[in-house]
């Protein structure tokens, strides 16, 4: 029964991931479309993210009062409703509207499906909930360039909306499933035994561990948003060759997360972490490189392939960082952060391409690389976590 759910589980991560890949893949054609500046990406993006960072905040109180598989039908249904509406959206404006129920529903199951595994299985299914989180992302701009390419990005949003609306199908009918692995934990802790928000933010580095989840978060999402565009504009390659090639990027996030969950019963996820900050340092240095698409393909892959495994090693680091009282009011925190990241680290870089262009995109993914690697040494040396 464990394993049934824990590929139901995997769906609903598929699920999570497909819409939050197709808007970057998407954009070229929808900005040309709607004949509207690039950067205008931006108020799609933020908006996205203020509803992932709300629903974060508040993950958990919900997560206190409802069970997972709840959370789950809903906020997948959310997404739903949300990618229908950017099927049918003739403006950016009609685009924004329908972004809030998108970014809602992503951030609760995100909280909801974490914690859940997190109570109820090991760090390889932690890392293999991640990788699967890694195959939605990779299937988002197949789906779009083939839509580009045939019938339209709107269509491209309709297919993943059908999908959506199976996934939430298959979460409602394994509900007995929840019930039997979770059992009478299957709803999570009161809210009562939840430390308060005053007396986490006094734990010692926790300032550090956010930064680590801000900064890697950040620079997932601007390759994510911003890299089919930097392929367009600063390799001038086309519209549809672009969407694909981007795919390459989240084939490395699905890679690496796979890889990781192998190699979480072998090595310690900080090592983990250290091999994919090294990974990403040479990815950079690929983007640099004029000239070649490939190797600005290659550099997009190298980078999901490291920073890919950070995110979901750092959350189960978290115990052992904090200790297990703290960890689960510390986990909503990092999640926050992290979406402040997906908010303000693309939209910066859509502001400063008016002024510097798209060939600015390797620099700035250094800028948020160095505090990165950094704070990840400082919070291992204090912790000496092994």
């Amino acid at each position: 029964m464990a394993t049934l759910l824990m590929l139901v589980i995997f769906c609903g991560f598929v699920g999570l991931g497909i819409p939050d890949s197709m808007f970057g893949a998407s954009w070229p054609a929808i900005y040309s479309d709607f004949q509207i500046p690039i950067s205008y990406a931006n108020f799609v993006t933020i908006i996205l993210s203020i509803g992932t960072i709300v629903s974060s905040f508040l993950s958990g109180q919900i997560n206190s009062r409802f069970s997972a598989v709840s959370v789950s039908v809903v906020s997948t249904l959310l997404t739903a409703i949300g990618l229908f509406g950017f099927s049918v959206s003739n403006n950016l404006w009609f685009l924004c509207l329908c972004a809030v129920p998108l970014g809602l529903g992503a951030g609760a199951i995100d909280s909801a499906l974490n914690h859940f595994v997190a109570l109820h299985y090991s760090a390889s299914a932690m890392n293999f909930l991640h990788c699967s989180y890694g195959v939605g992302v990779t299937v988002g701009p197949l789906i779009m360039s083939m839509a580009i390419s045939n019938v339209g990005w709107r269509r491209g949003y309709l297919a993943v909306f059908f999908i959506q609306l199976v996934i939430t199908l298959i979460l409602i009918l394994s509900t007995p499933l929840w019930k039997r692995v979770g059992g009478s934990t299957e709803q999570t802790e009161s809210s009562q035994d939840l430390m308060r928000l005053s007396e986490t933010a006094k734990l010692p580095g926790l300032g550090f561990v956010l930064l680590m989840f801000f900064t890697s978060c950040g620079i997932e999402f601007t390759c994510g948003h911003w890299g089919s565009t930097f392929l367009v504009e600063a390799k001038h390659l086309s519209k549809e060759a672009a969407a694909r090639m981007v795919t390459l990027y989240y084939v490395g996030i699905t890679t690496g997360r796979f890889l990781s969950g192998i190699l979480a019963t072998k090595i310690s996820p900080r090592r983990i972490v250290q091999i994919g900050l090294l990974c990403v340092l040479g990815a950079i240095g690929l983007l640099f490189l004029p000239g070649s698409v490939l190797l600005s393909g290659a550099g997009l892959f190298l980078v999901g392939l490291g920073n890919g495994p950070i995110f979901p090693n750092l959350v189960h680091l978290t115990p052992q960082f904090f200790g297990e009282r703290a960890s689960a009011s510390v986990m909503g925190i990092q999640f926050a952060s992290a979406n402040t990241g997906i908010l303000l680290v693309p939209m910066l870089f859509g502001f400063l391409t008016k002024s510097f262009g798209l060939e600015l995109l390797p620099y700035y993914l250094l800028l948020f690389f160095i505090p990165l690697a950094v704070s990840f040494c400082k919070t291992n040396k204090k912790r000496n976590v092994s």
